[in-house]
């Protein structure tokens, strides 16, 4: 395959931005897209040139390191992670516009790669659990209700590349957090922290500085691992139960 790509280079934060076009050729569909740009980076360092820079771990689809819109969608045409997404979703000859998360919570740092700390922010918010120190408790020792462990288990899924963050016209974190707070209010051994938990995780988001949540639904459309848009109302709920106890 002979592709046309248009990627976004920025030296710093401080400096603009701009795209630039490069063409590479004998790209095999097989390849995933992180292979590709690996081989755009391969021709412009021989050429002397800045390779481009951009994110990744794993390649796996479990880190959620990876993070680039793919023509104007996040991690591509694929609902996958970007390392995940293959060239054969591309046809010969087509033109790639390549850009990284846009959200004024993820500061470019240089090219494609962003700064997501703020995430990190919101989870160290959140605490820990209470947990008794000693040996290990059995398995059956805490009962959890079957659809409360399928909640739990479904929200845990979230890897935090902050593809909800890079689809929503807001740039609204609320799909992120609503899956980290679920995660562990909906089990019994989050509950002793749940009030302060989801009222500080919440507070932490808008410190960072992300966009309100109108549920255009656009994140969890973009979401690699599914989390759903039910996930921001059962957070809405929690949060409302623990204002209105913190007011009496």
């Amino acid at each position: 395959m002979k592709l046309t790509l248009r990627v976004w280079r920025q030296r710093n934060a401080e400096e603009p931005g701009a795209m630039a076009t490069y063409e590479v050729d004998d790209i095999s569909a097989d390849m995933s897209f992180l292979e590709m740009l690996d081989t755009l980076n391969e021709e412009l360092t021989l050429a002397g040139e800045e390779p481009v820079a951009f994110d990744h771990d794993c390649r796996e689809g479990i880190c959620g390191a990876c993070s680039l819109v793919i023509n104007g969608d996040a991690h591509g045409p694929e609902r996958t992670t970007t390392c995940q997404l293959h060239m054969r979703s591309f046809a010969d000859g087509d033109t790639i516009d390549i850009e990284p998360w846009r959200a004024s919570a993820f500061p470019v740092i240089k090219d494609l790669v962003v700064d997501r700390s703020s995430f990190d922010r919101i989870i160290q918010s959140g605490g820990y659990i209470s947990a008794p120190t000693g040996t290990a408790p059995d398995a059956h020792a805490t009962p959890v209700p079957k659809p409360d462990a399928e909640l739990a288990f479904e929200n845990a899924e979230c890897i935090g590349c902050g593809a909800c963050v890079a689809a929503c016209p807001n740039g609204s974190a609320m799909l992120f957090t609503a899956a980290k707070v679920n995660h562990l209010n909906v089990l019994p051994q989050g509950a002793p922290e749940r009030e302060t938990r989801v009222l500080d995780m919440v507070a932490q988001m808008d410190e960072e500085g992300f966009g309100g949540c109108t549920l255009t639904g656009e994140c969890a459309t973009a979401c690699p691992k599914g989390i759903p848009l039910p996930s921001i109302a059962a957070m809405n709920k929690e949060w409302l139960r623990a204002t209105r106890k913190v007011r009496r």
